[in-house]
């Protein structure tokens, strides 16, 4: 069953000669619980995909579809909140609160809705992120490992249909990137969540059952490798 449609996606930067087409008429499709790499070099434009598929951002033309919803149907205040209860996004640079401590980060999406902590599944990503111990934690009082874990605890905090994640190793050693992608395999196939990796990394897109290859804008290659 397919979860995400992305249809003749284009994104265009600036007008006139100063104009860039970050994305030119891109589509594919996702099934639900799919694990996916999307690769490609700096500039290629899977970032600027990433950001469309998560609402961050608006299309110059094409759609998005998330279980058959045009996610861009939606005004600025309902995005807001699709951001928050439909996807969850993980960036490089963990974007965590720094006053806040790991629970509160983690929690923060489900506390900006107004809603009431699910306090099993919390417990239960505390474990599975081994981060037990660190609860009251700031974010400067953990390693970079450690931030991340909270990110992608905060992502999965919520349930999102699919998760996306930009780079979520690009600021983290090999061993460290190694266990992130390792937590993020397991979230996957323990949620049953769809997964969509930005990487330059061909050894990250390796983990992945499919690779989708972006060059100048364009898919170059789209390949199921299981």
């Amino acid at each position: 069953m397919n979860i995400l449609s992305v249809e003749h996606l284009t994104r265009v930067y600036g007008t006139g000669s100063t104009a860039v087409k970050a994305l030119d008429d891109v589509s594919f499709e996702v099934e639900a619980g799919e694990f996916i790499a999307i690769i490609g070099s700096s500039g290629s434009g899977k970032s600027t995909l990433m950001h469309l598929m998560g609402g961050v951002d608006r299309p110059t033309s094409g759609t998005v579809k998330l279980q058959g919803q045009d996610i861009f149907a939606r005004s600025d205040e309902q995005l807001a909140v699709f951001r928050r209860r439909e996807v969850g996004l993980i960036y490089q640079f963990y974007n965590l609160i720094p006053v806040l401590n790991v629970v509160e980060n983690i929690t923060l999406p489900v506390l900006m809705d107004g809603r009431a902590v699910n306090e099993q599944r919390l417990s239960g990503l505390v474990r599975a992120l081994g981060l037990q111990g660190r609860e009251h934690y700031l974010p400067n009082q953990l390693s970079g490992g450690q931030q991340q874990r909270v990110a992608i605890g905060r992502a999965l905090m919520n349930e999102p249909a699919i998760v996306l994640a930009d780079e979520p190793t690009g600021n983290l050693d090999s061993k460290n990137s190694a266990e992130i992608m390792s937590m993020l395999r397991a979230a996957n196939r323990q949620f049953k969540q769809t997964h969509i990796i930005i990487t330059h990394d061909e050894n990250i897109a390796l983990m992945a059952d499919r690779v989708i290859a972006i060059e100048d804008g364009r898919i170059v290659r789209d390949e199921r490798r299981n």
